[in-house]
């Protein structure tokens, strides 16, 4: 079958494990948000993002209900979340956040990762001066959407910022970011026009970016990577310049 053959089932394996990380990622958002404030997504925001998400990377109907099923269960312990922070080879900041049942196996983990790529854990609050949290919101925008006339109407919910850029097809997505304590603002303000979201995040924006070589960003890459395969892990941001 050749070349060809072999390119597109190594890229098809490497979608259905990026689908199945997400999956679980988003289980546990599911869990946490039910945890918090319930199983009824029109009484509870954080639900009803964690319900978006998964409808943005196709996760299963049955799946998400059988999450929401199961953080109903009181017996169910909850995840705790935590941030870690610490440096990548070649001077660049790496933060994670976490959401875990075992904090021990976590840190363990997440600190191996540093140390077997010449990496250094540091302190929590360590890197609050290089990234920001901030609400981000994407969509795609419909056909005949004025984005500036949008863009104005938002300014009074927190945004702060509204631009397109391209998703890994090539398609065009609509972002809107604003304050992180401005989240529930804009979430409702977009709902409200009727805009169906593809993804609603507190995303950690680097303030500067930190330059690097091919072969420094080849390091730094593989502590990213080890970090993003772990169970416990749900996002990873760095500021590591592109």
């Amino acid at each position: 079958m050749g070349r060809a053959f072999e390119f597109r089932k190594e890229r098809k394996f490497k979608r259905w494990a990026k689908m199945a990380v997400q999956f679980t990622r988003i289980g546990k958002d599911i869990v946490m948000a039910v945890k918090e404030s319930g199983p009824h997504p029109e009484t509870n925001s954080r639900l009803r993002t964690a319900m978006q998400n998964a409808k943005a990377v196709n996760m299963p109907k049955d799946r998400v209900e059988a999450a929401i099923k199961r953080a109903s269960d009181k017996s169910m312990a909850n995840y705790e979340e935590i941030v870690y922070e610490g440096y990548a080879p070649h001077g660049v900041a790496v933060l994670i956040e976490t959401a875990t049942d075992n904090t021990n196996r976590t840190v363990a983990n997440v600190r191996s990762y540093f140390n077997k790529t010449d990496g250094s854990l540091g302190k929590t609050g360590s890197l609050d001066f290089v990234f920001n949290r901030k609400s981000v919101f994407r969509f795609v925008p419909a056909e005949g959407l004025d984005l500036e006339e949008l863009e104005f109407e938002l300014i009074d919910a927190g945004l702060e910022e509204l631009y397109v850029e391209a998703d890994e097809e090539g398609n065009d997505i609509a972002v809107a970011q604003g304050a992180f304590e401005n989240f529930g603002s804009l979430q409702k303000a977009l709902e409200e026009k009727g805009i169906e979201l593809k993804s609603s995040k507190l995303e950690r924006i680097a303030l500067s970016h930190h330059e690097v070589t091919e072969e420094q960003a080849a390091d730094v890459l593989k502590l990213i990577d080890k970090l993003e395969e772990d169970d416990d892990v749900q996002a990873v941001y760095h500021n590591m310049a592109e």
